[in-house]
């Protein structure tokens, strides 16, 4: 009777947290979903809500840069760091900058097609693996056997995703365009960010704000 009693109640468990599970990974796709949908439509407002605090923290970082950096520290910085950097100061004012917070930069970068708008445009995801409060999912459009995964974690009862997860594979990526183009890291970081602002690079670009007029 006891042995019996032990087996239910384990069974109970399992089938308990097997269904939470499953709605966790509803959850993680509704998630994926509604940030899709917002960055495709320019509404970094609502976006950042399904943005978790290791992104919104990565922008503060990056907003000190942006203001503080000077060459040196640019050039330790990894490709997308230094990316983000220049393409920021390249098109948005001093004054603008200035009255910037992390979060008003996740905004402006969403808004402004700067936050993986082409990828998510193309891409559903798959294989949703959950582990407590931690959750990733594999993208739709990765090889089977190089699968790319996006990493969601719950906070504030939302699933929201971690960006920075996939900074790794993004730098990955820019190496591979900077060998192909036969030029200087810097050299094709400036004419990407040229092209993309449209306008020719401010002679301010490698300096601080500081220092700009």
């Amino acid at each position: 009777m006891l042995k019996s009693s032990f087996l239910f109640f384990f069974f109970s468990v399992f089938t308990l947290q097997l269904a939470a599970q499953n709605i966790d990974k509803k959850l993680v796709l509704v998630s994926f979903e509604k940030y899709k949908e917002y960055i495709l439509n320019d509404n970094g407002e609502e976006a950042i809500k399904y943005l978790d605090s290791r992104t919104k923290k990565y922008y503060n970082d990056i907003l000190k840069d942006v203001i503080n950096a000077d060459s040196n520290r640019i050039e330790k910085l990894s490709l997308m760091d230094k990316m983000m950097i220049l393409i920021i100061r390249q098109r948005v004012s001093k004054e603008e900058i200035l009255n910037m917070n992390g979060e008003k930069l996740l905004i402006y970068a969403i808004n402004n097609g700067m936050v993986g708008k082409n990828r998510a445009s193309k891409n559903g995801i798959r294989n949703i693996y959950i582990n407590k409060n931690f959750a990733k999912a594999e993208l739709e459009a990765s090889e089977k056997n190089n699968p790319i995964y996006f990493h969601f974690y719950k906070e504030d009862g939302i699933w929201k995703i971690d960006l920075t997860a996939l900074f790794n594979i993004s730098n990955q990526a820019m190496k591979m365009l900077v060998e192909q183009s036969n030029q200087s890291e810097n050299e094709y970081l400036l004419y990407l960010i040229e092209l993309v602002s449209k306008k020719a690079i401010i002679e301010t670009i490698w300096q601080p704000i500081e220092l700009w007029k």
